[in-house]
């Protein structure tokens, strides 16, 4: 079976991201990253919360539609698909901030539910980092996976971010992986075989070279699970600034020949 073809990062923000405001980061440079590594689908994923959605942060409110649209016309060239897409959130009360109308104007959703460095926003601000706080934030992490399924979303152009971000657990410096032990393979199972059903895109996002032993393997567990499950995967660099660009589709190459990937385990937005 023909192995997984890196051609395509369906997570890149612009300089509109808040957290990127970096000049350098335009949709030209963007296009030219897509032309230097032969990937053919490319998206812009900028943070966005739709105003027709009560309960934006003050961060988010920023974040509208006609901030995101600044980016179009989003520059072409033969061969590469340039998308145009978004990354949400999910709110404390699990609310996506997204309407149905906005839905149809986007070419790919990203829900990150394991944002949950918002205090206040994504999650109770008491919550914490000490056994209690890791404790909360692993029940997080699986009910906003759970809620996200029971979405009404286009699951086809969906896709759900990072699921072994260390936002969701940024302490102590281990917090992150001790939140993934925590949650059992039969858990993962019932969440990813839901995920593979409603066709769900599951992003392949995090640090290839960050772990080694046991640490890699429990980064590597919840997607080796999904693969099991039959879900579907695709790329995202989380770019915010041109340096990480650089070495994205190596750090890809990497996730793709550890996970033994193969074509019919790619997902691709429709």
């Amino acid at each position: 079976m023909k192995s997984y073809v890196i051609d395509h990062d369906l997570h890149i923000h612009s300089q509109l991201s808040l957290c990127s405001s970096d000049p350098a980061q335009t949709t030209g440079r963007i296009l030219k990253y897509a032309e230097e590594n032969g990937l053919t689908t490319i998206c812009l994923t900028d943070h966005f919360w739709d105003p027709a959605i009560p309960g934006a942060s003050e961060w988010y409110a920023i974040q509208n539609l006609e901030h995101i649209k600044e980016a179009l016309p989003l520059p072409q060239s033969d061969g590469v698909r340039f998308l145009f897409g978004c990354e949400t959130e999910m709110d404390k009360y699990f609310t996506i901030g997204v309407s149905d109308k906005l839905l149809e104007q986007l070419d790919f959703i990203i829900v990150p539910t394991t944002h949950l460095h918002m205090e206040g926003f994504t999650l109770d601000a008491d919550i914490g980092y000490d056994e209690d706080g890791i404790k909360r934030r692993r029940e997080l992490y699986i009910e906003r996976f759970a809620r996200l399924l029971e979405a009404d979303l286009p699951f086809r152009k969906t896709g759900i971010a990072h699921l072994t971000c260390t936002l969701a657990c940024r302490k102590p410096e281990d917090g992150m992986i001790r939140l993934l032990n925590g949650i059992s393979d039969e858990t993962f199972r019932e969440l990813f075989s839901s995920a593979a059903a409603k066709g769900l895109g599951i992003e392949l996002n995090f640090d290839a070279f960050a772990h080694t032993g046991a640490d890699k393997e429990a980064e590597y567990r919840p997607y080796r699970i999904a693969k099991e499950c039959g879900c579907r995967f695709y790329f995202g660099s989380d770019a915010h600034h041109p340096a990480e660009l650089d070495g994205a589709v190596r750090n890809f190459k990497e996730i793709a020949e550890t996970l033994k990937l193969n074509e019919s385990d790619k997902f691709i937005p429709c």
